[in-house]
């Protein structure tokens, strides 16, 4: 019963949810031509809530818990564990005082309404997975640009997203540079659960009733300690709390 309401569901969802990436589109474009970059990040933020509306359709609902006081005068470096697109829309609205920035492969930085313009205009960082040197440069270059101006970065550290919301193993690579790059910077470990579950039939019909939860962790120092010591303690927290 429960799949079979799905459907006409996921129809409505997904027919909002497209309107949104196509009219937000319109709206990015016109706030960054002819008003500014602070424009351009309100309606980006406007945006993501609206994304999270169209998930109310499906009863989607979201529980953030972040007992922390995060400074917003220095650069974060948020890390997360990666169960699906539907991870990104509350990250940049509950974590918009610190202008969340990606790095995202560079394939999402073109044909998609909307979330491709943020990424080429925004400020984050578009890589070539097939170029590991020239995802370097690009990475140490976004580094400066954070310390510039005190945004923070969000890095998924697993690559590619869980289907089943197992963790994948980390590749640091990114992440190493980033710590190396940004000392004053604070770590924050993000566990997020359950967002798997709105592909748990695949793409359609989406999962129905789900409460997509966010635990934000205590920041740590970047350079509190060695990378790899960081990138650890990292790892481990965020795994600790997926359900």
């Amino acid at each position: 019963m429960k799949k079979i309401l799905a459907y006409p569901l996921s129809i409505i969802s997904y027919f909002f949810f497209f309107l949104t990436l196509v009219v937000f589109h319109g709206i990015q474009w016109f706030c960054f031509t002819f008003i500014g970059k602070e424009a351009h990040k309100t309606s980006v933020d406007v945006f993501n809530f609206t994304l999270m509306r169209c998930l109310n359709i499906l009863g989607t609902t979201f529980t953030v818990d972040n007992p922390h006081n995060i400074p917003t005068d220095v650069p974060c470096i948020f890390v997360s564990n990666h169960q699906g697109l539907y991870d990104i829309p509350p990250i940049i609205w509950y974590l918009r005082k610190h202008y969340p920035k990606f790095i995202s492969k560079k394939e999402l930085g073109k044909g998609i309404p909307g979330i491709s313009y943020n990424l080429r205009h925004g400020g984050s960082a578009l890589i070539d997975r097939k170029n590991p040197k020239q995802a370097v440069v690009i990475i140490s270059k976004f580094a400066d640009y954070l310390n510039e101006t005190h945004h923070s970065a969000v890095i998924f550290p697993e690559g590619t997203r869980s289907r089943d919301g197992r963790p994948k193993k980390f590749a640091g690579t990114g992440l190493q540079i980033m710590l190396k790059k940004m000392p004053h910077a604070l770590v924050v470990p993000i566990t997020i659960n359950n967002s798997w579950k709105l592909f748990e039939y695949g793409s359609f019909p989406l999962g129905i009733g789900h409460n997509i939860k966010m635990k934000i962790h205590k920041p740590i120092l970047a350079n509190s300690d060695d990378v790899n010591s960081i990138i650890a303690k990292v790892e481990q927290t965020i795994i600790a709390d997926i359900l």
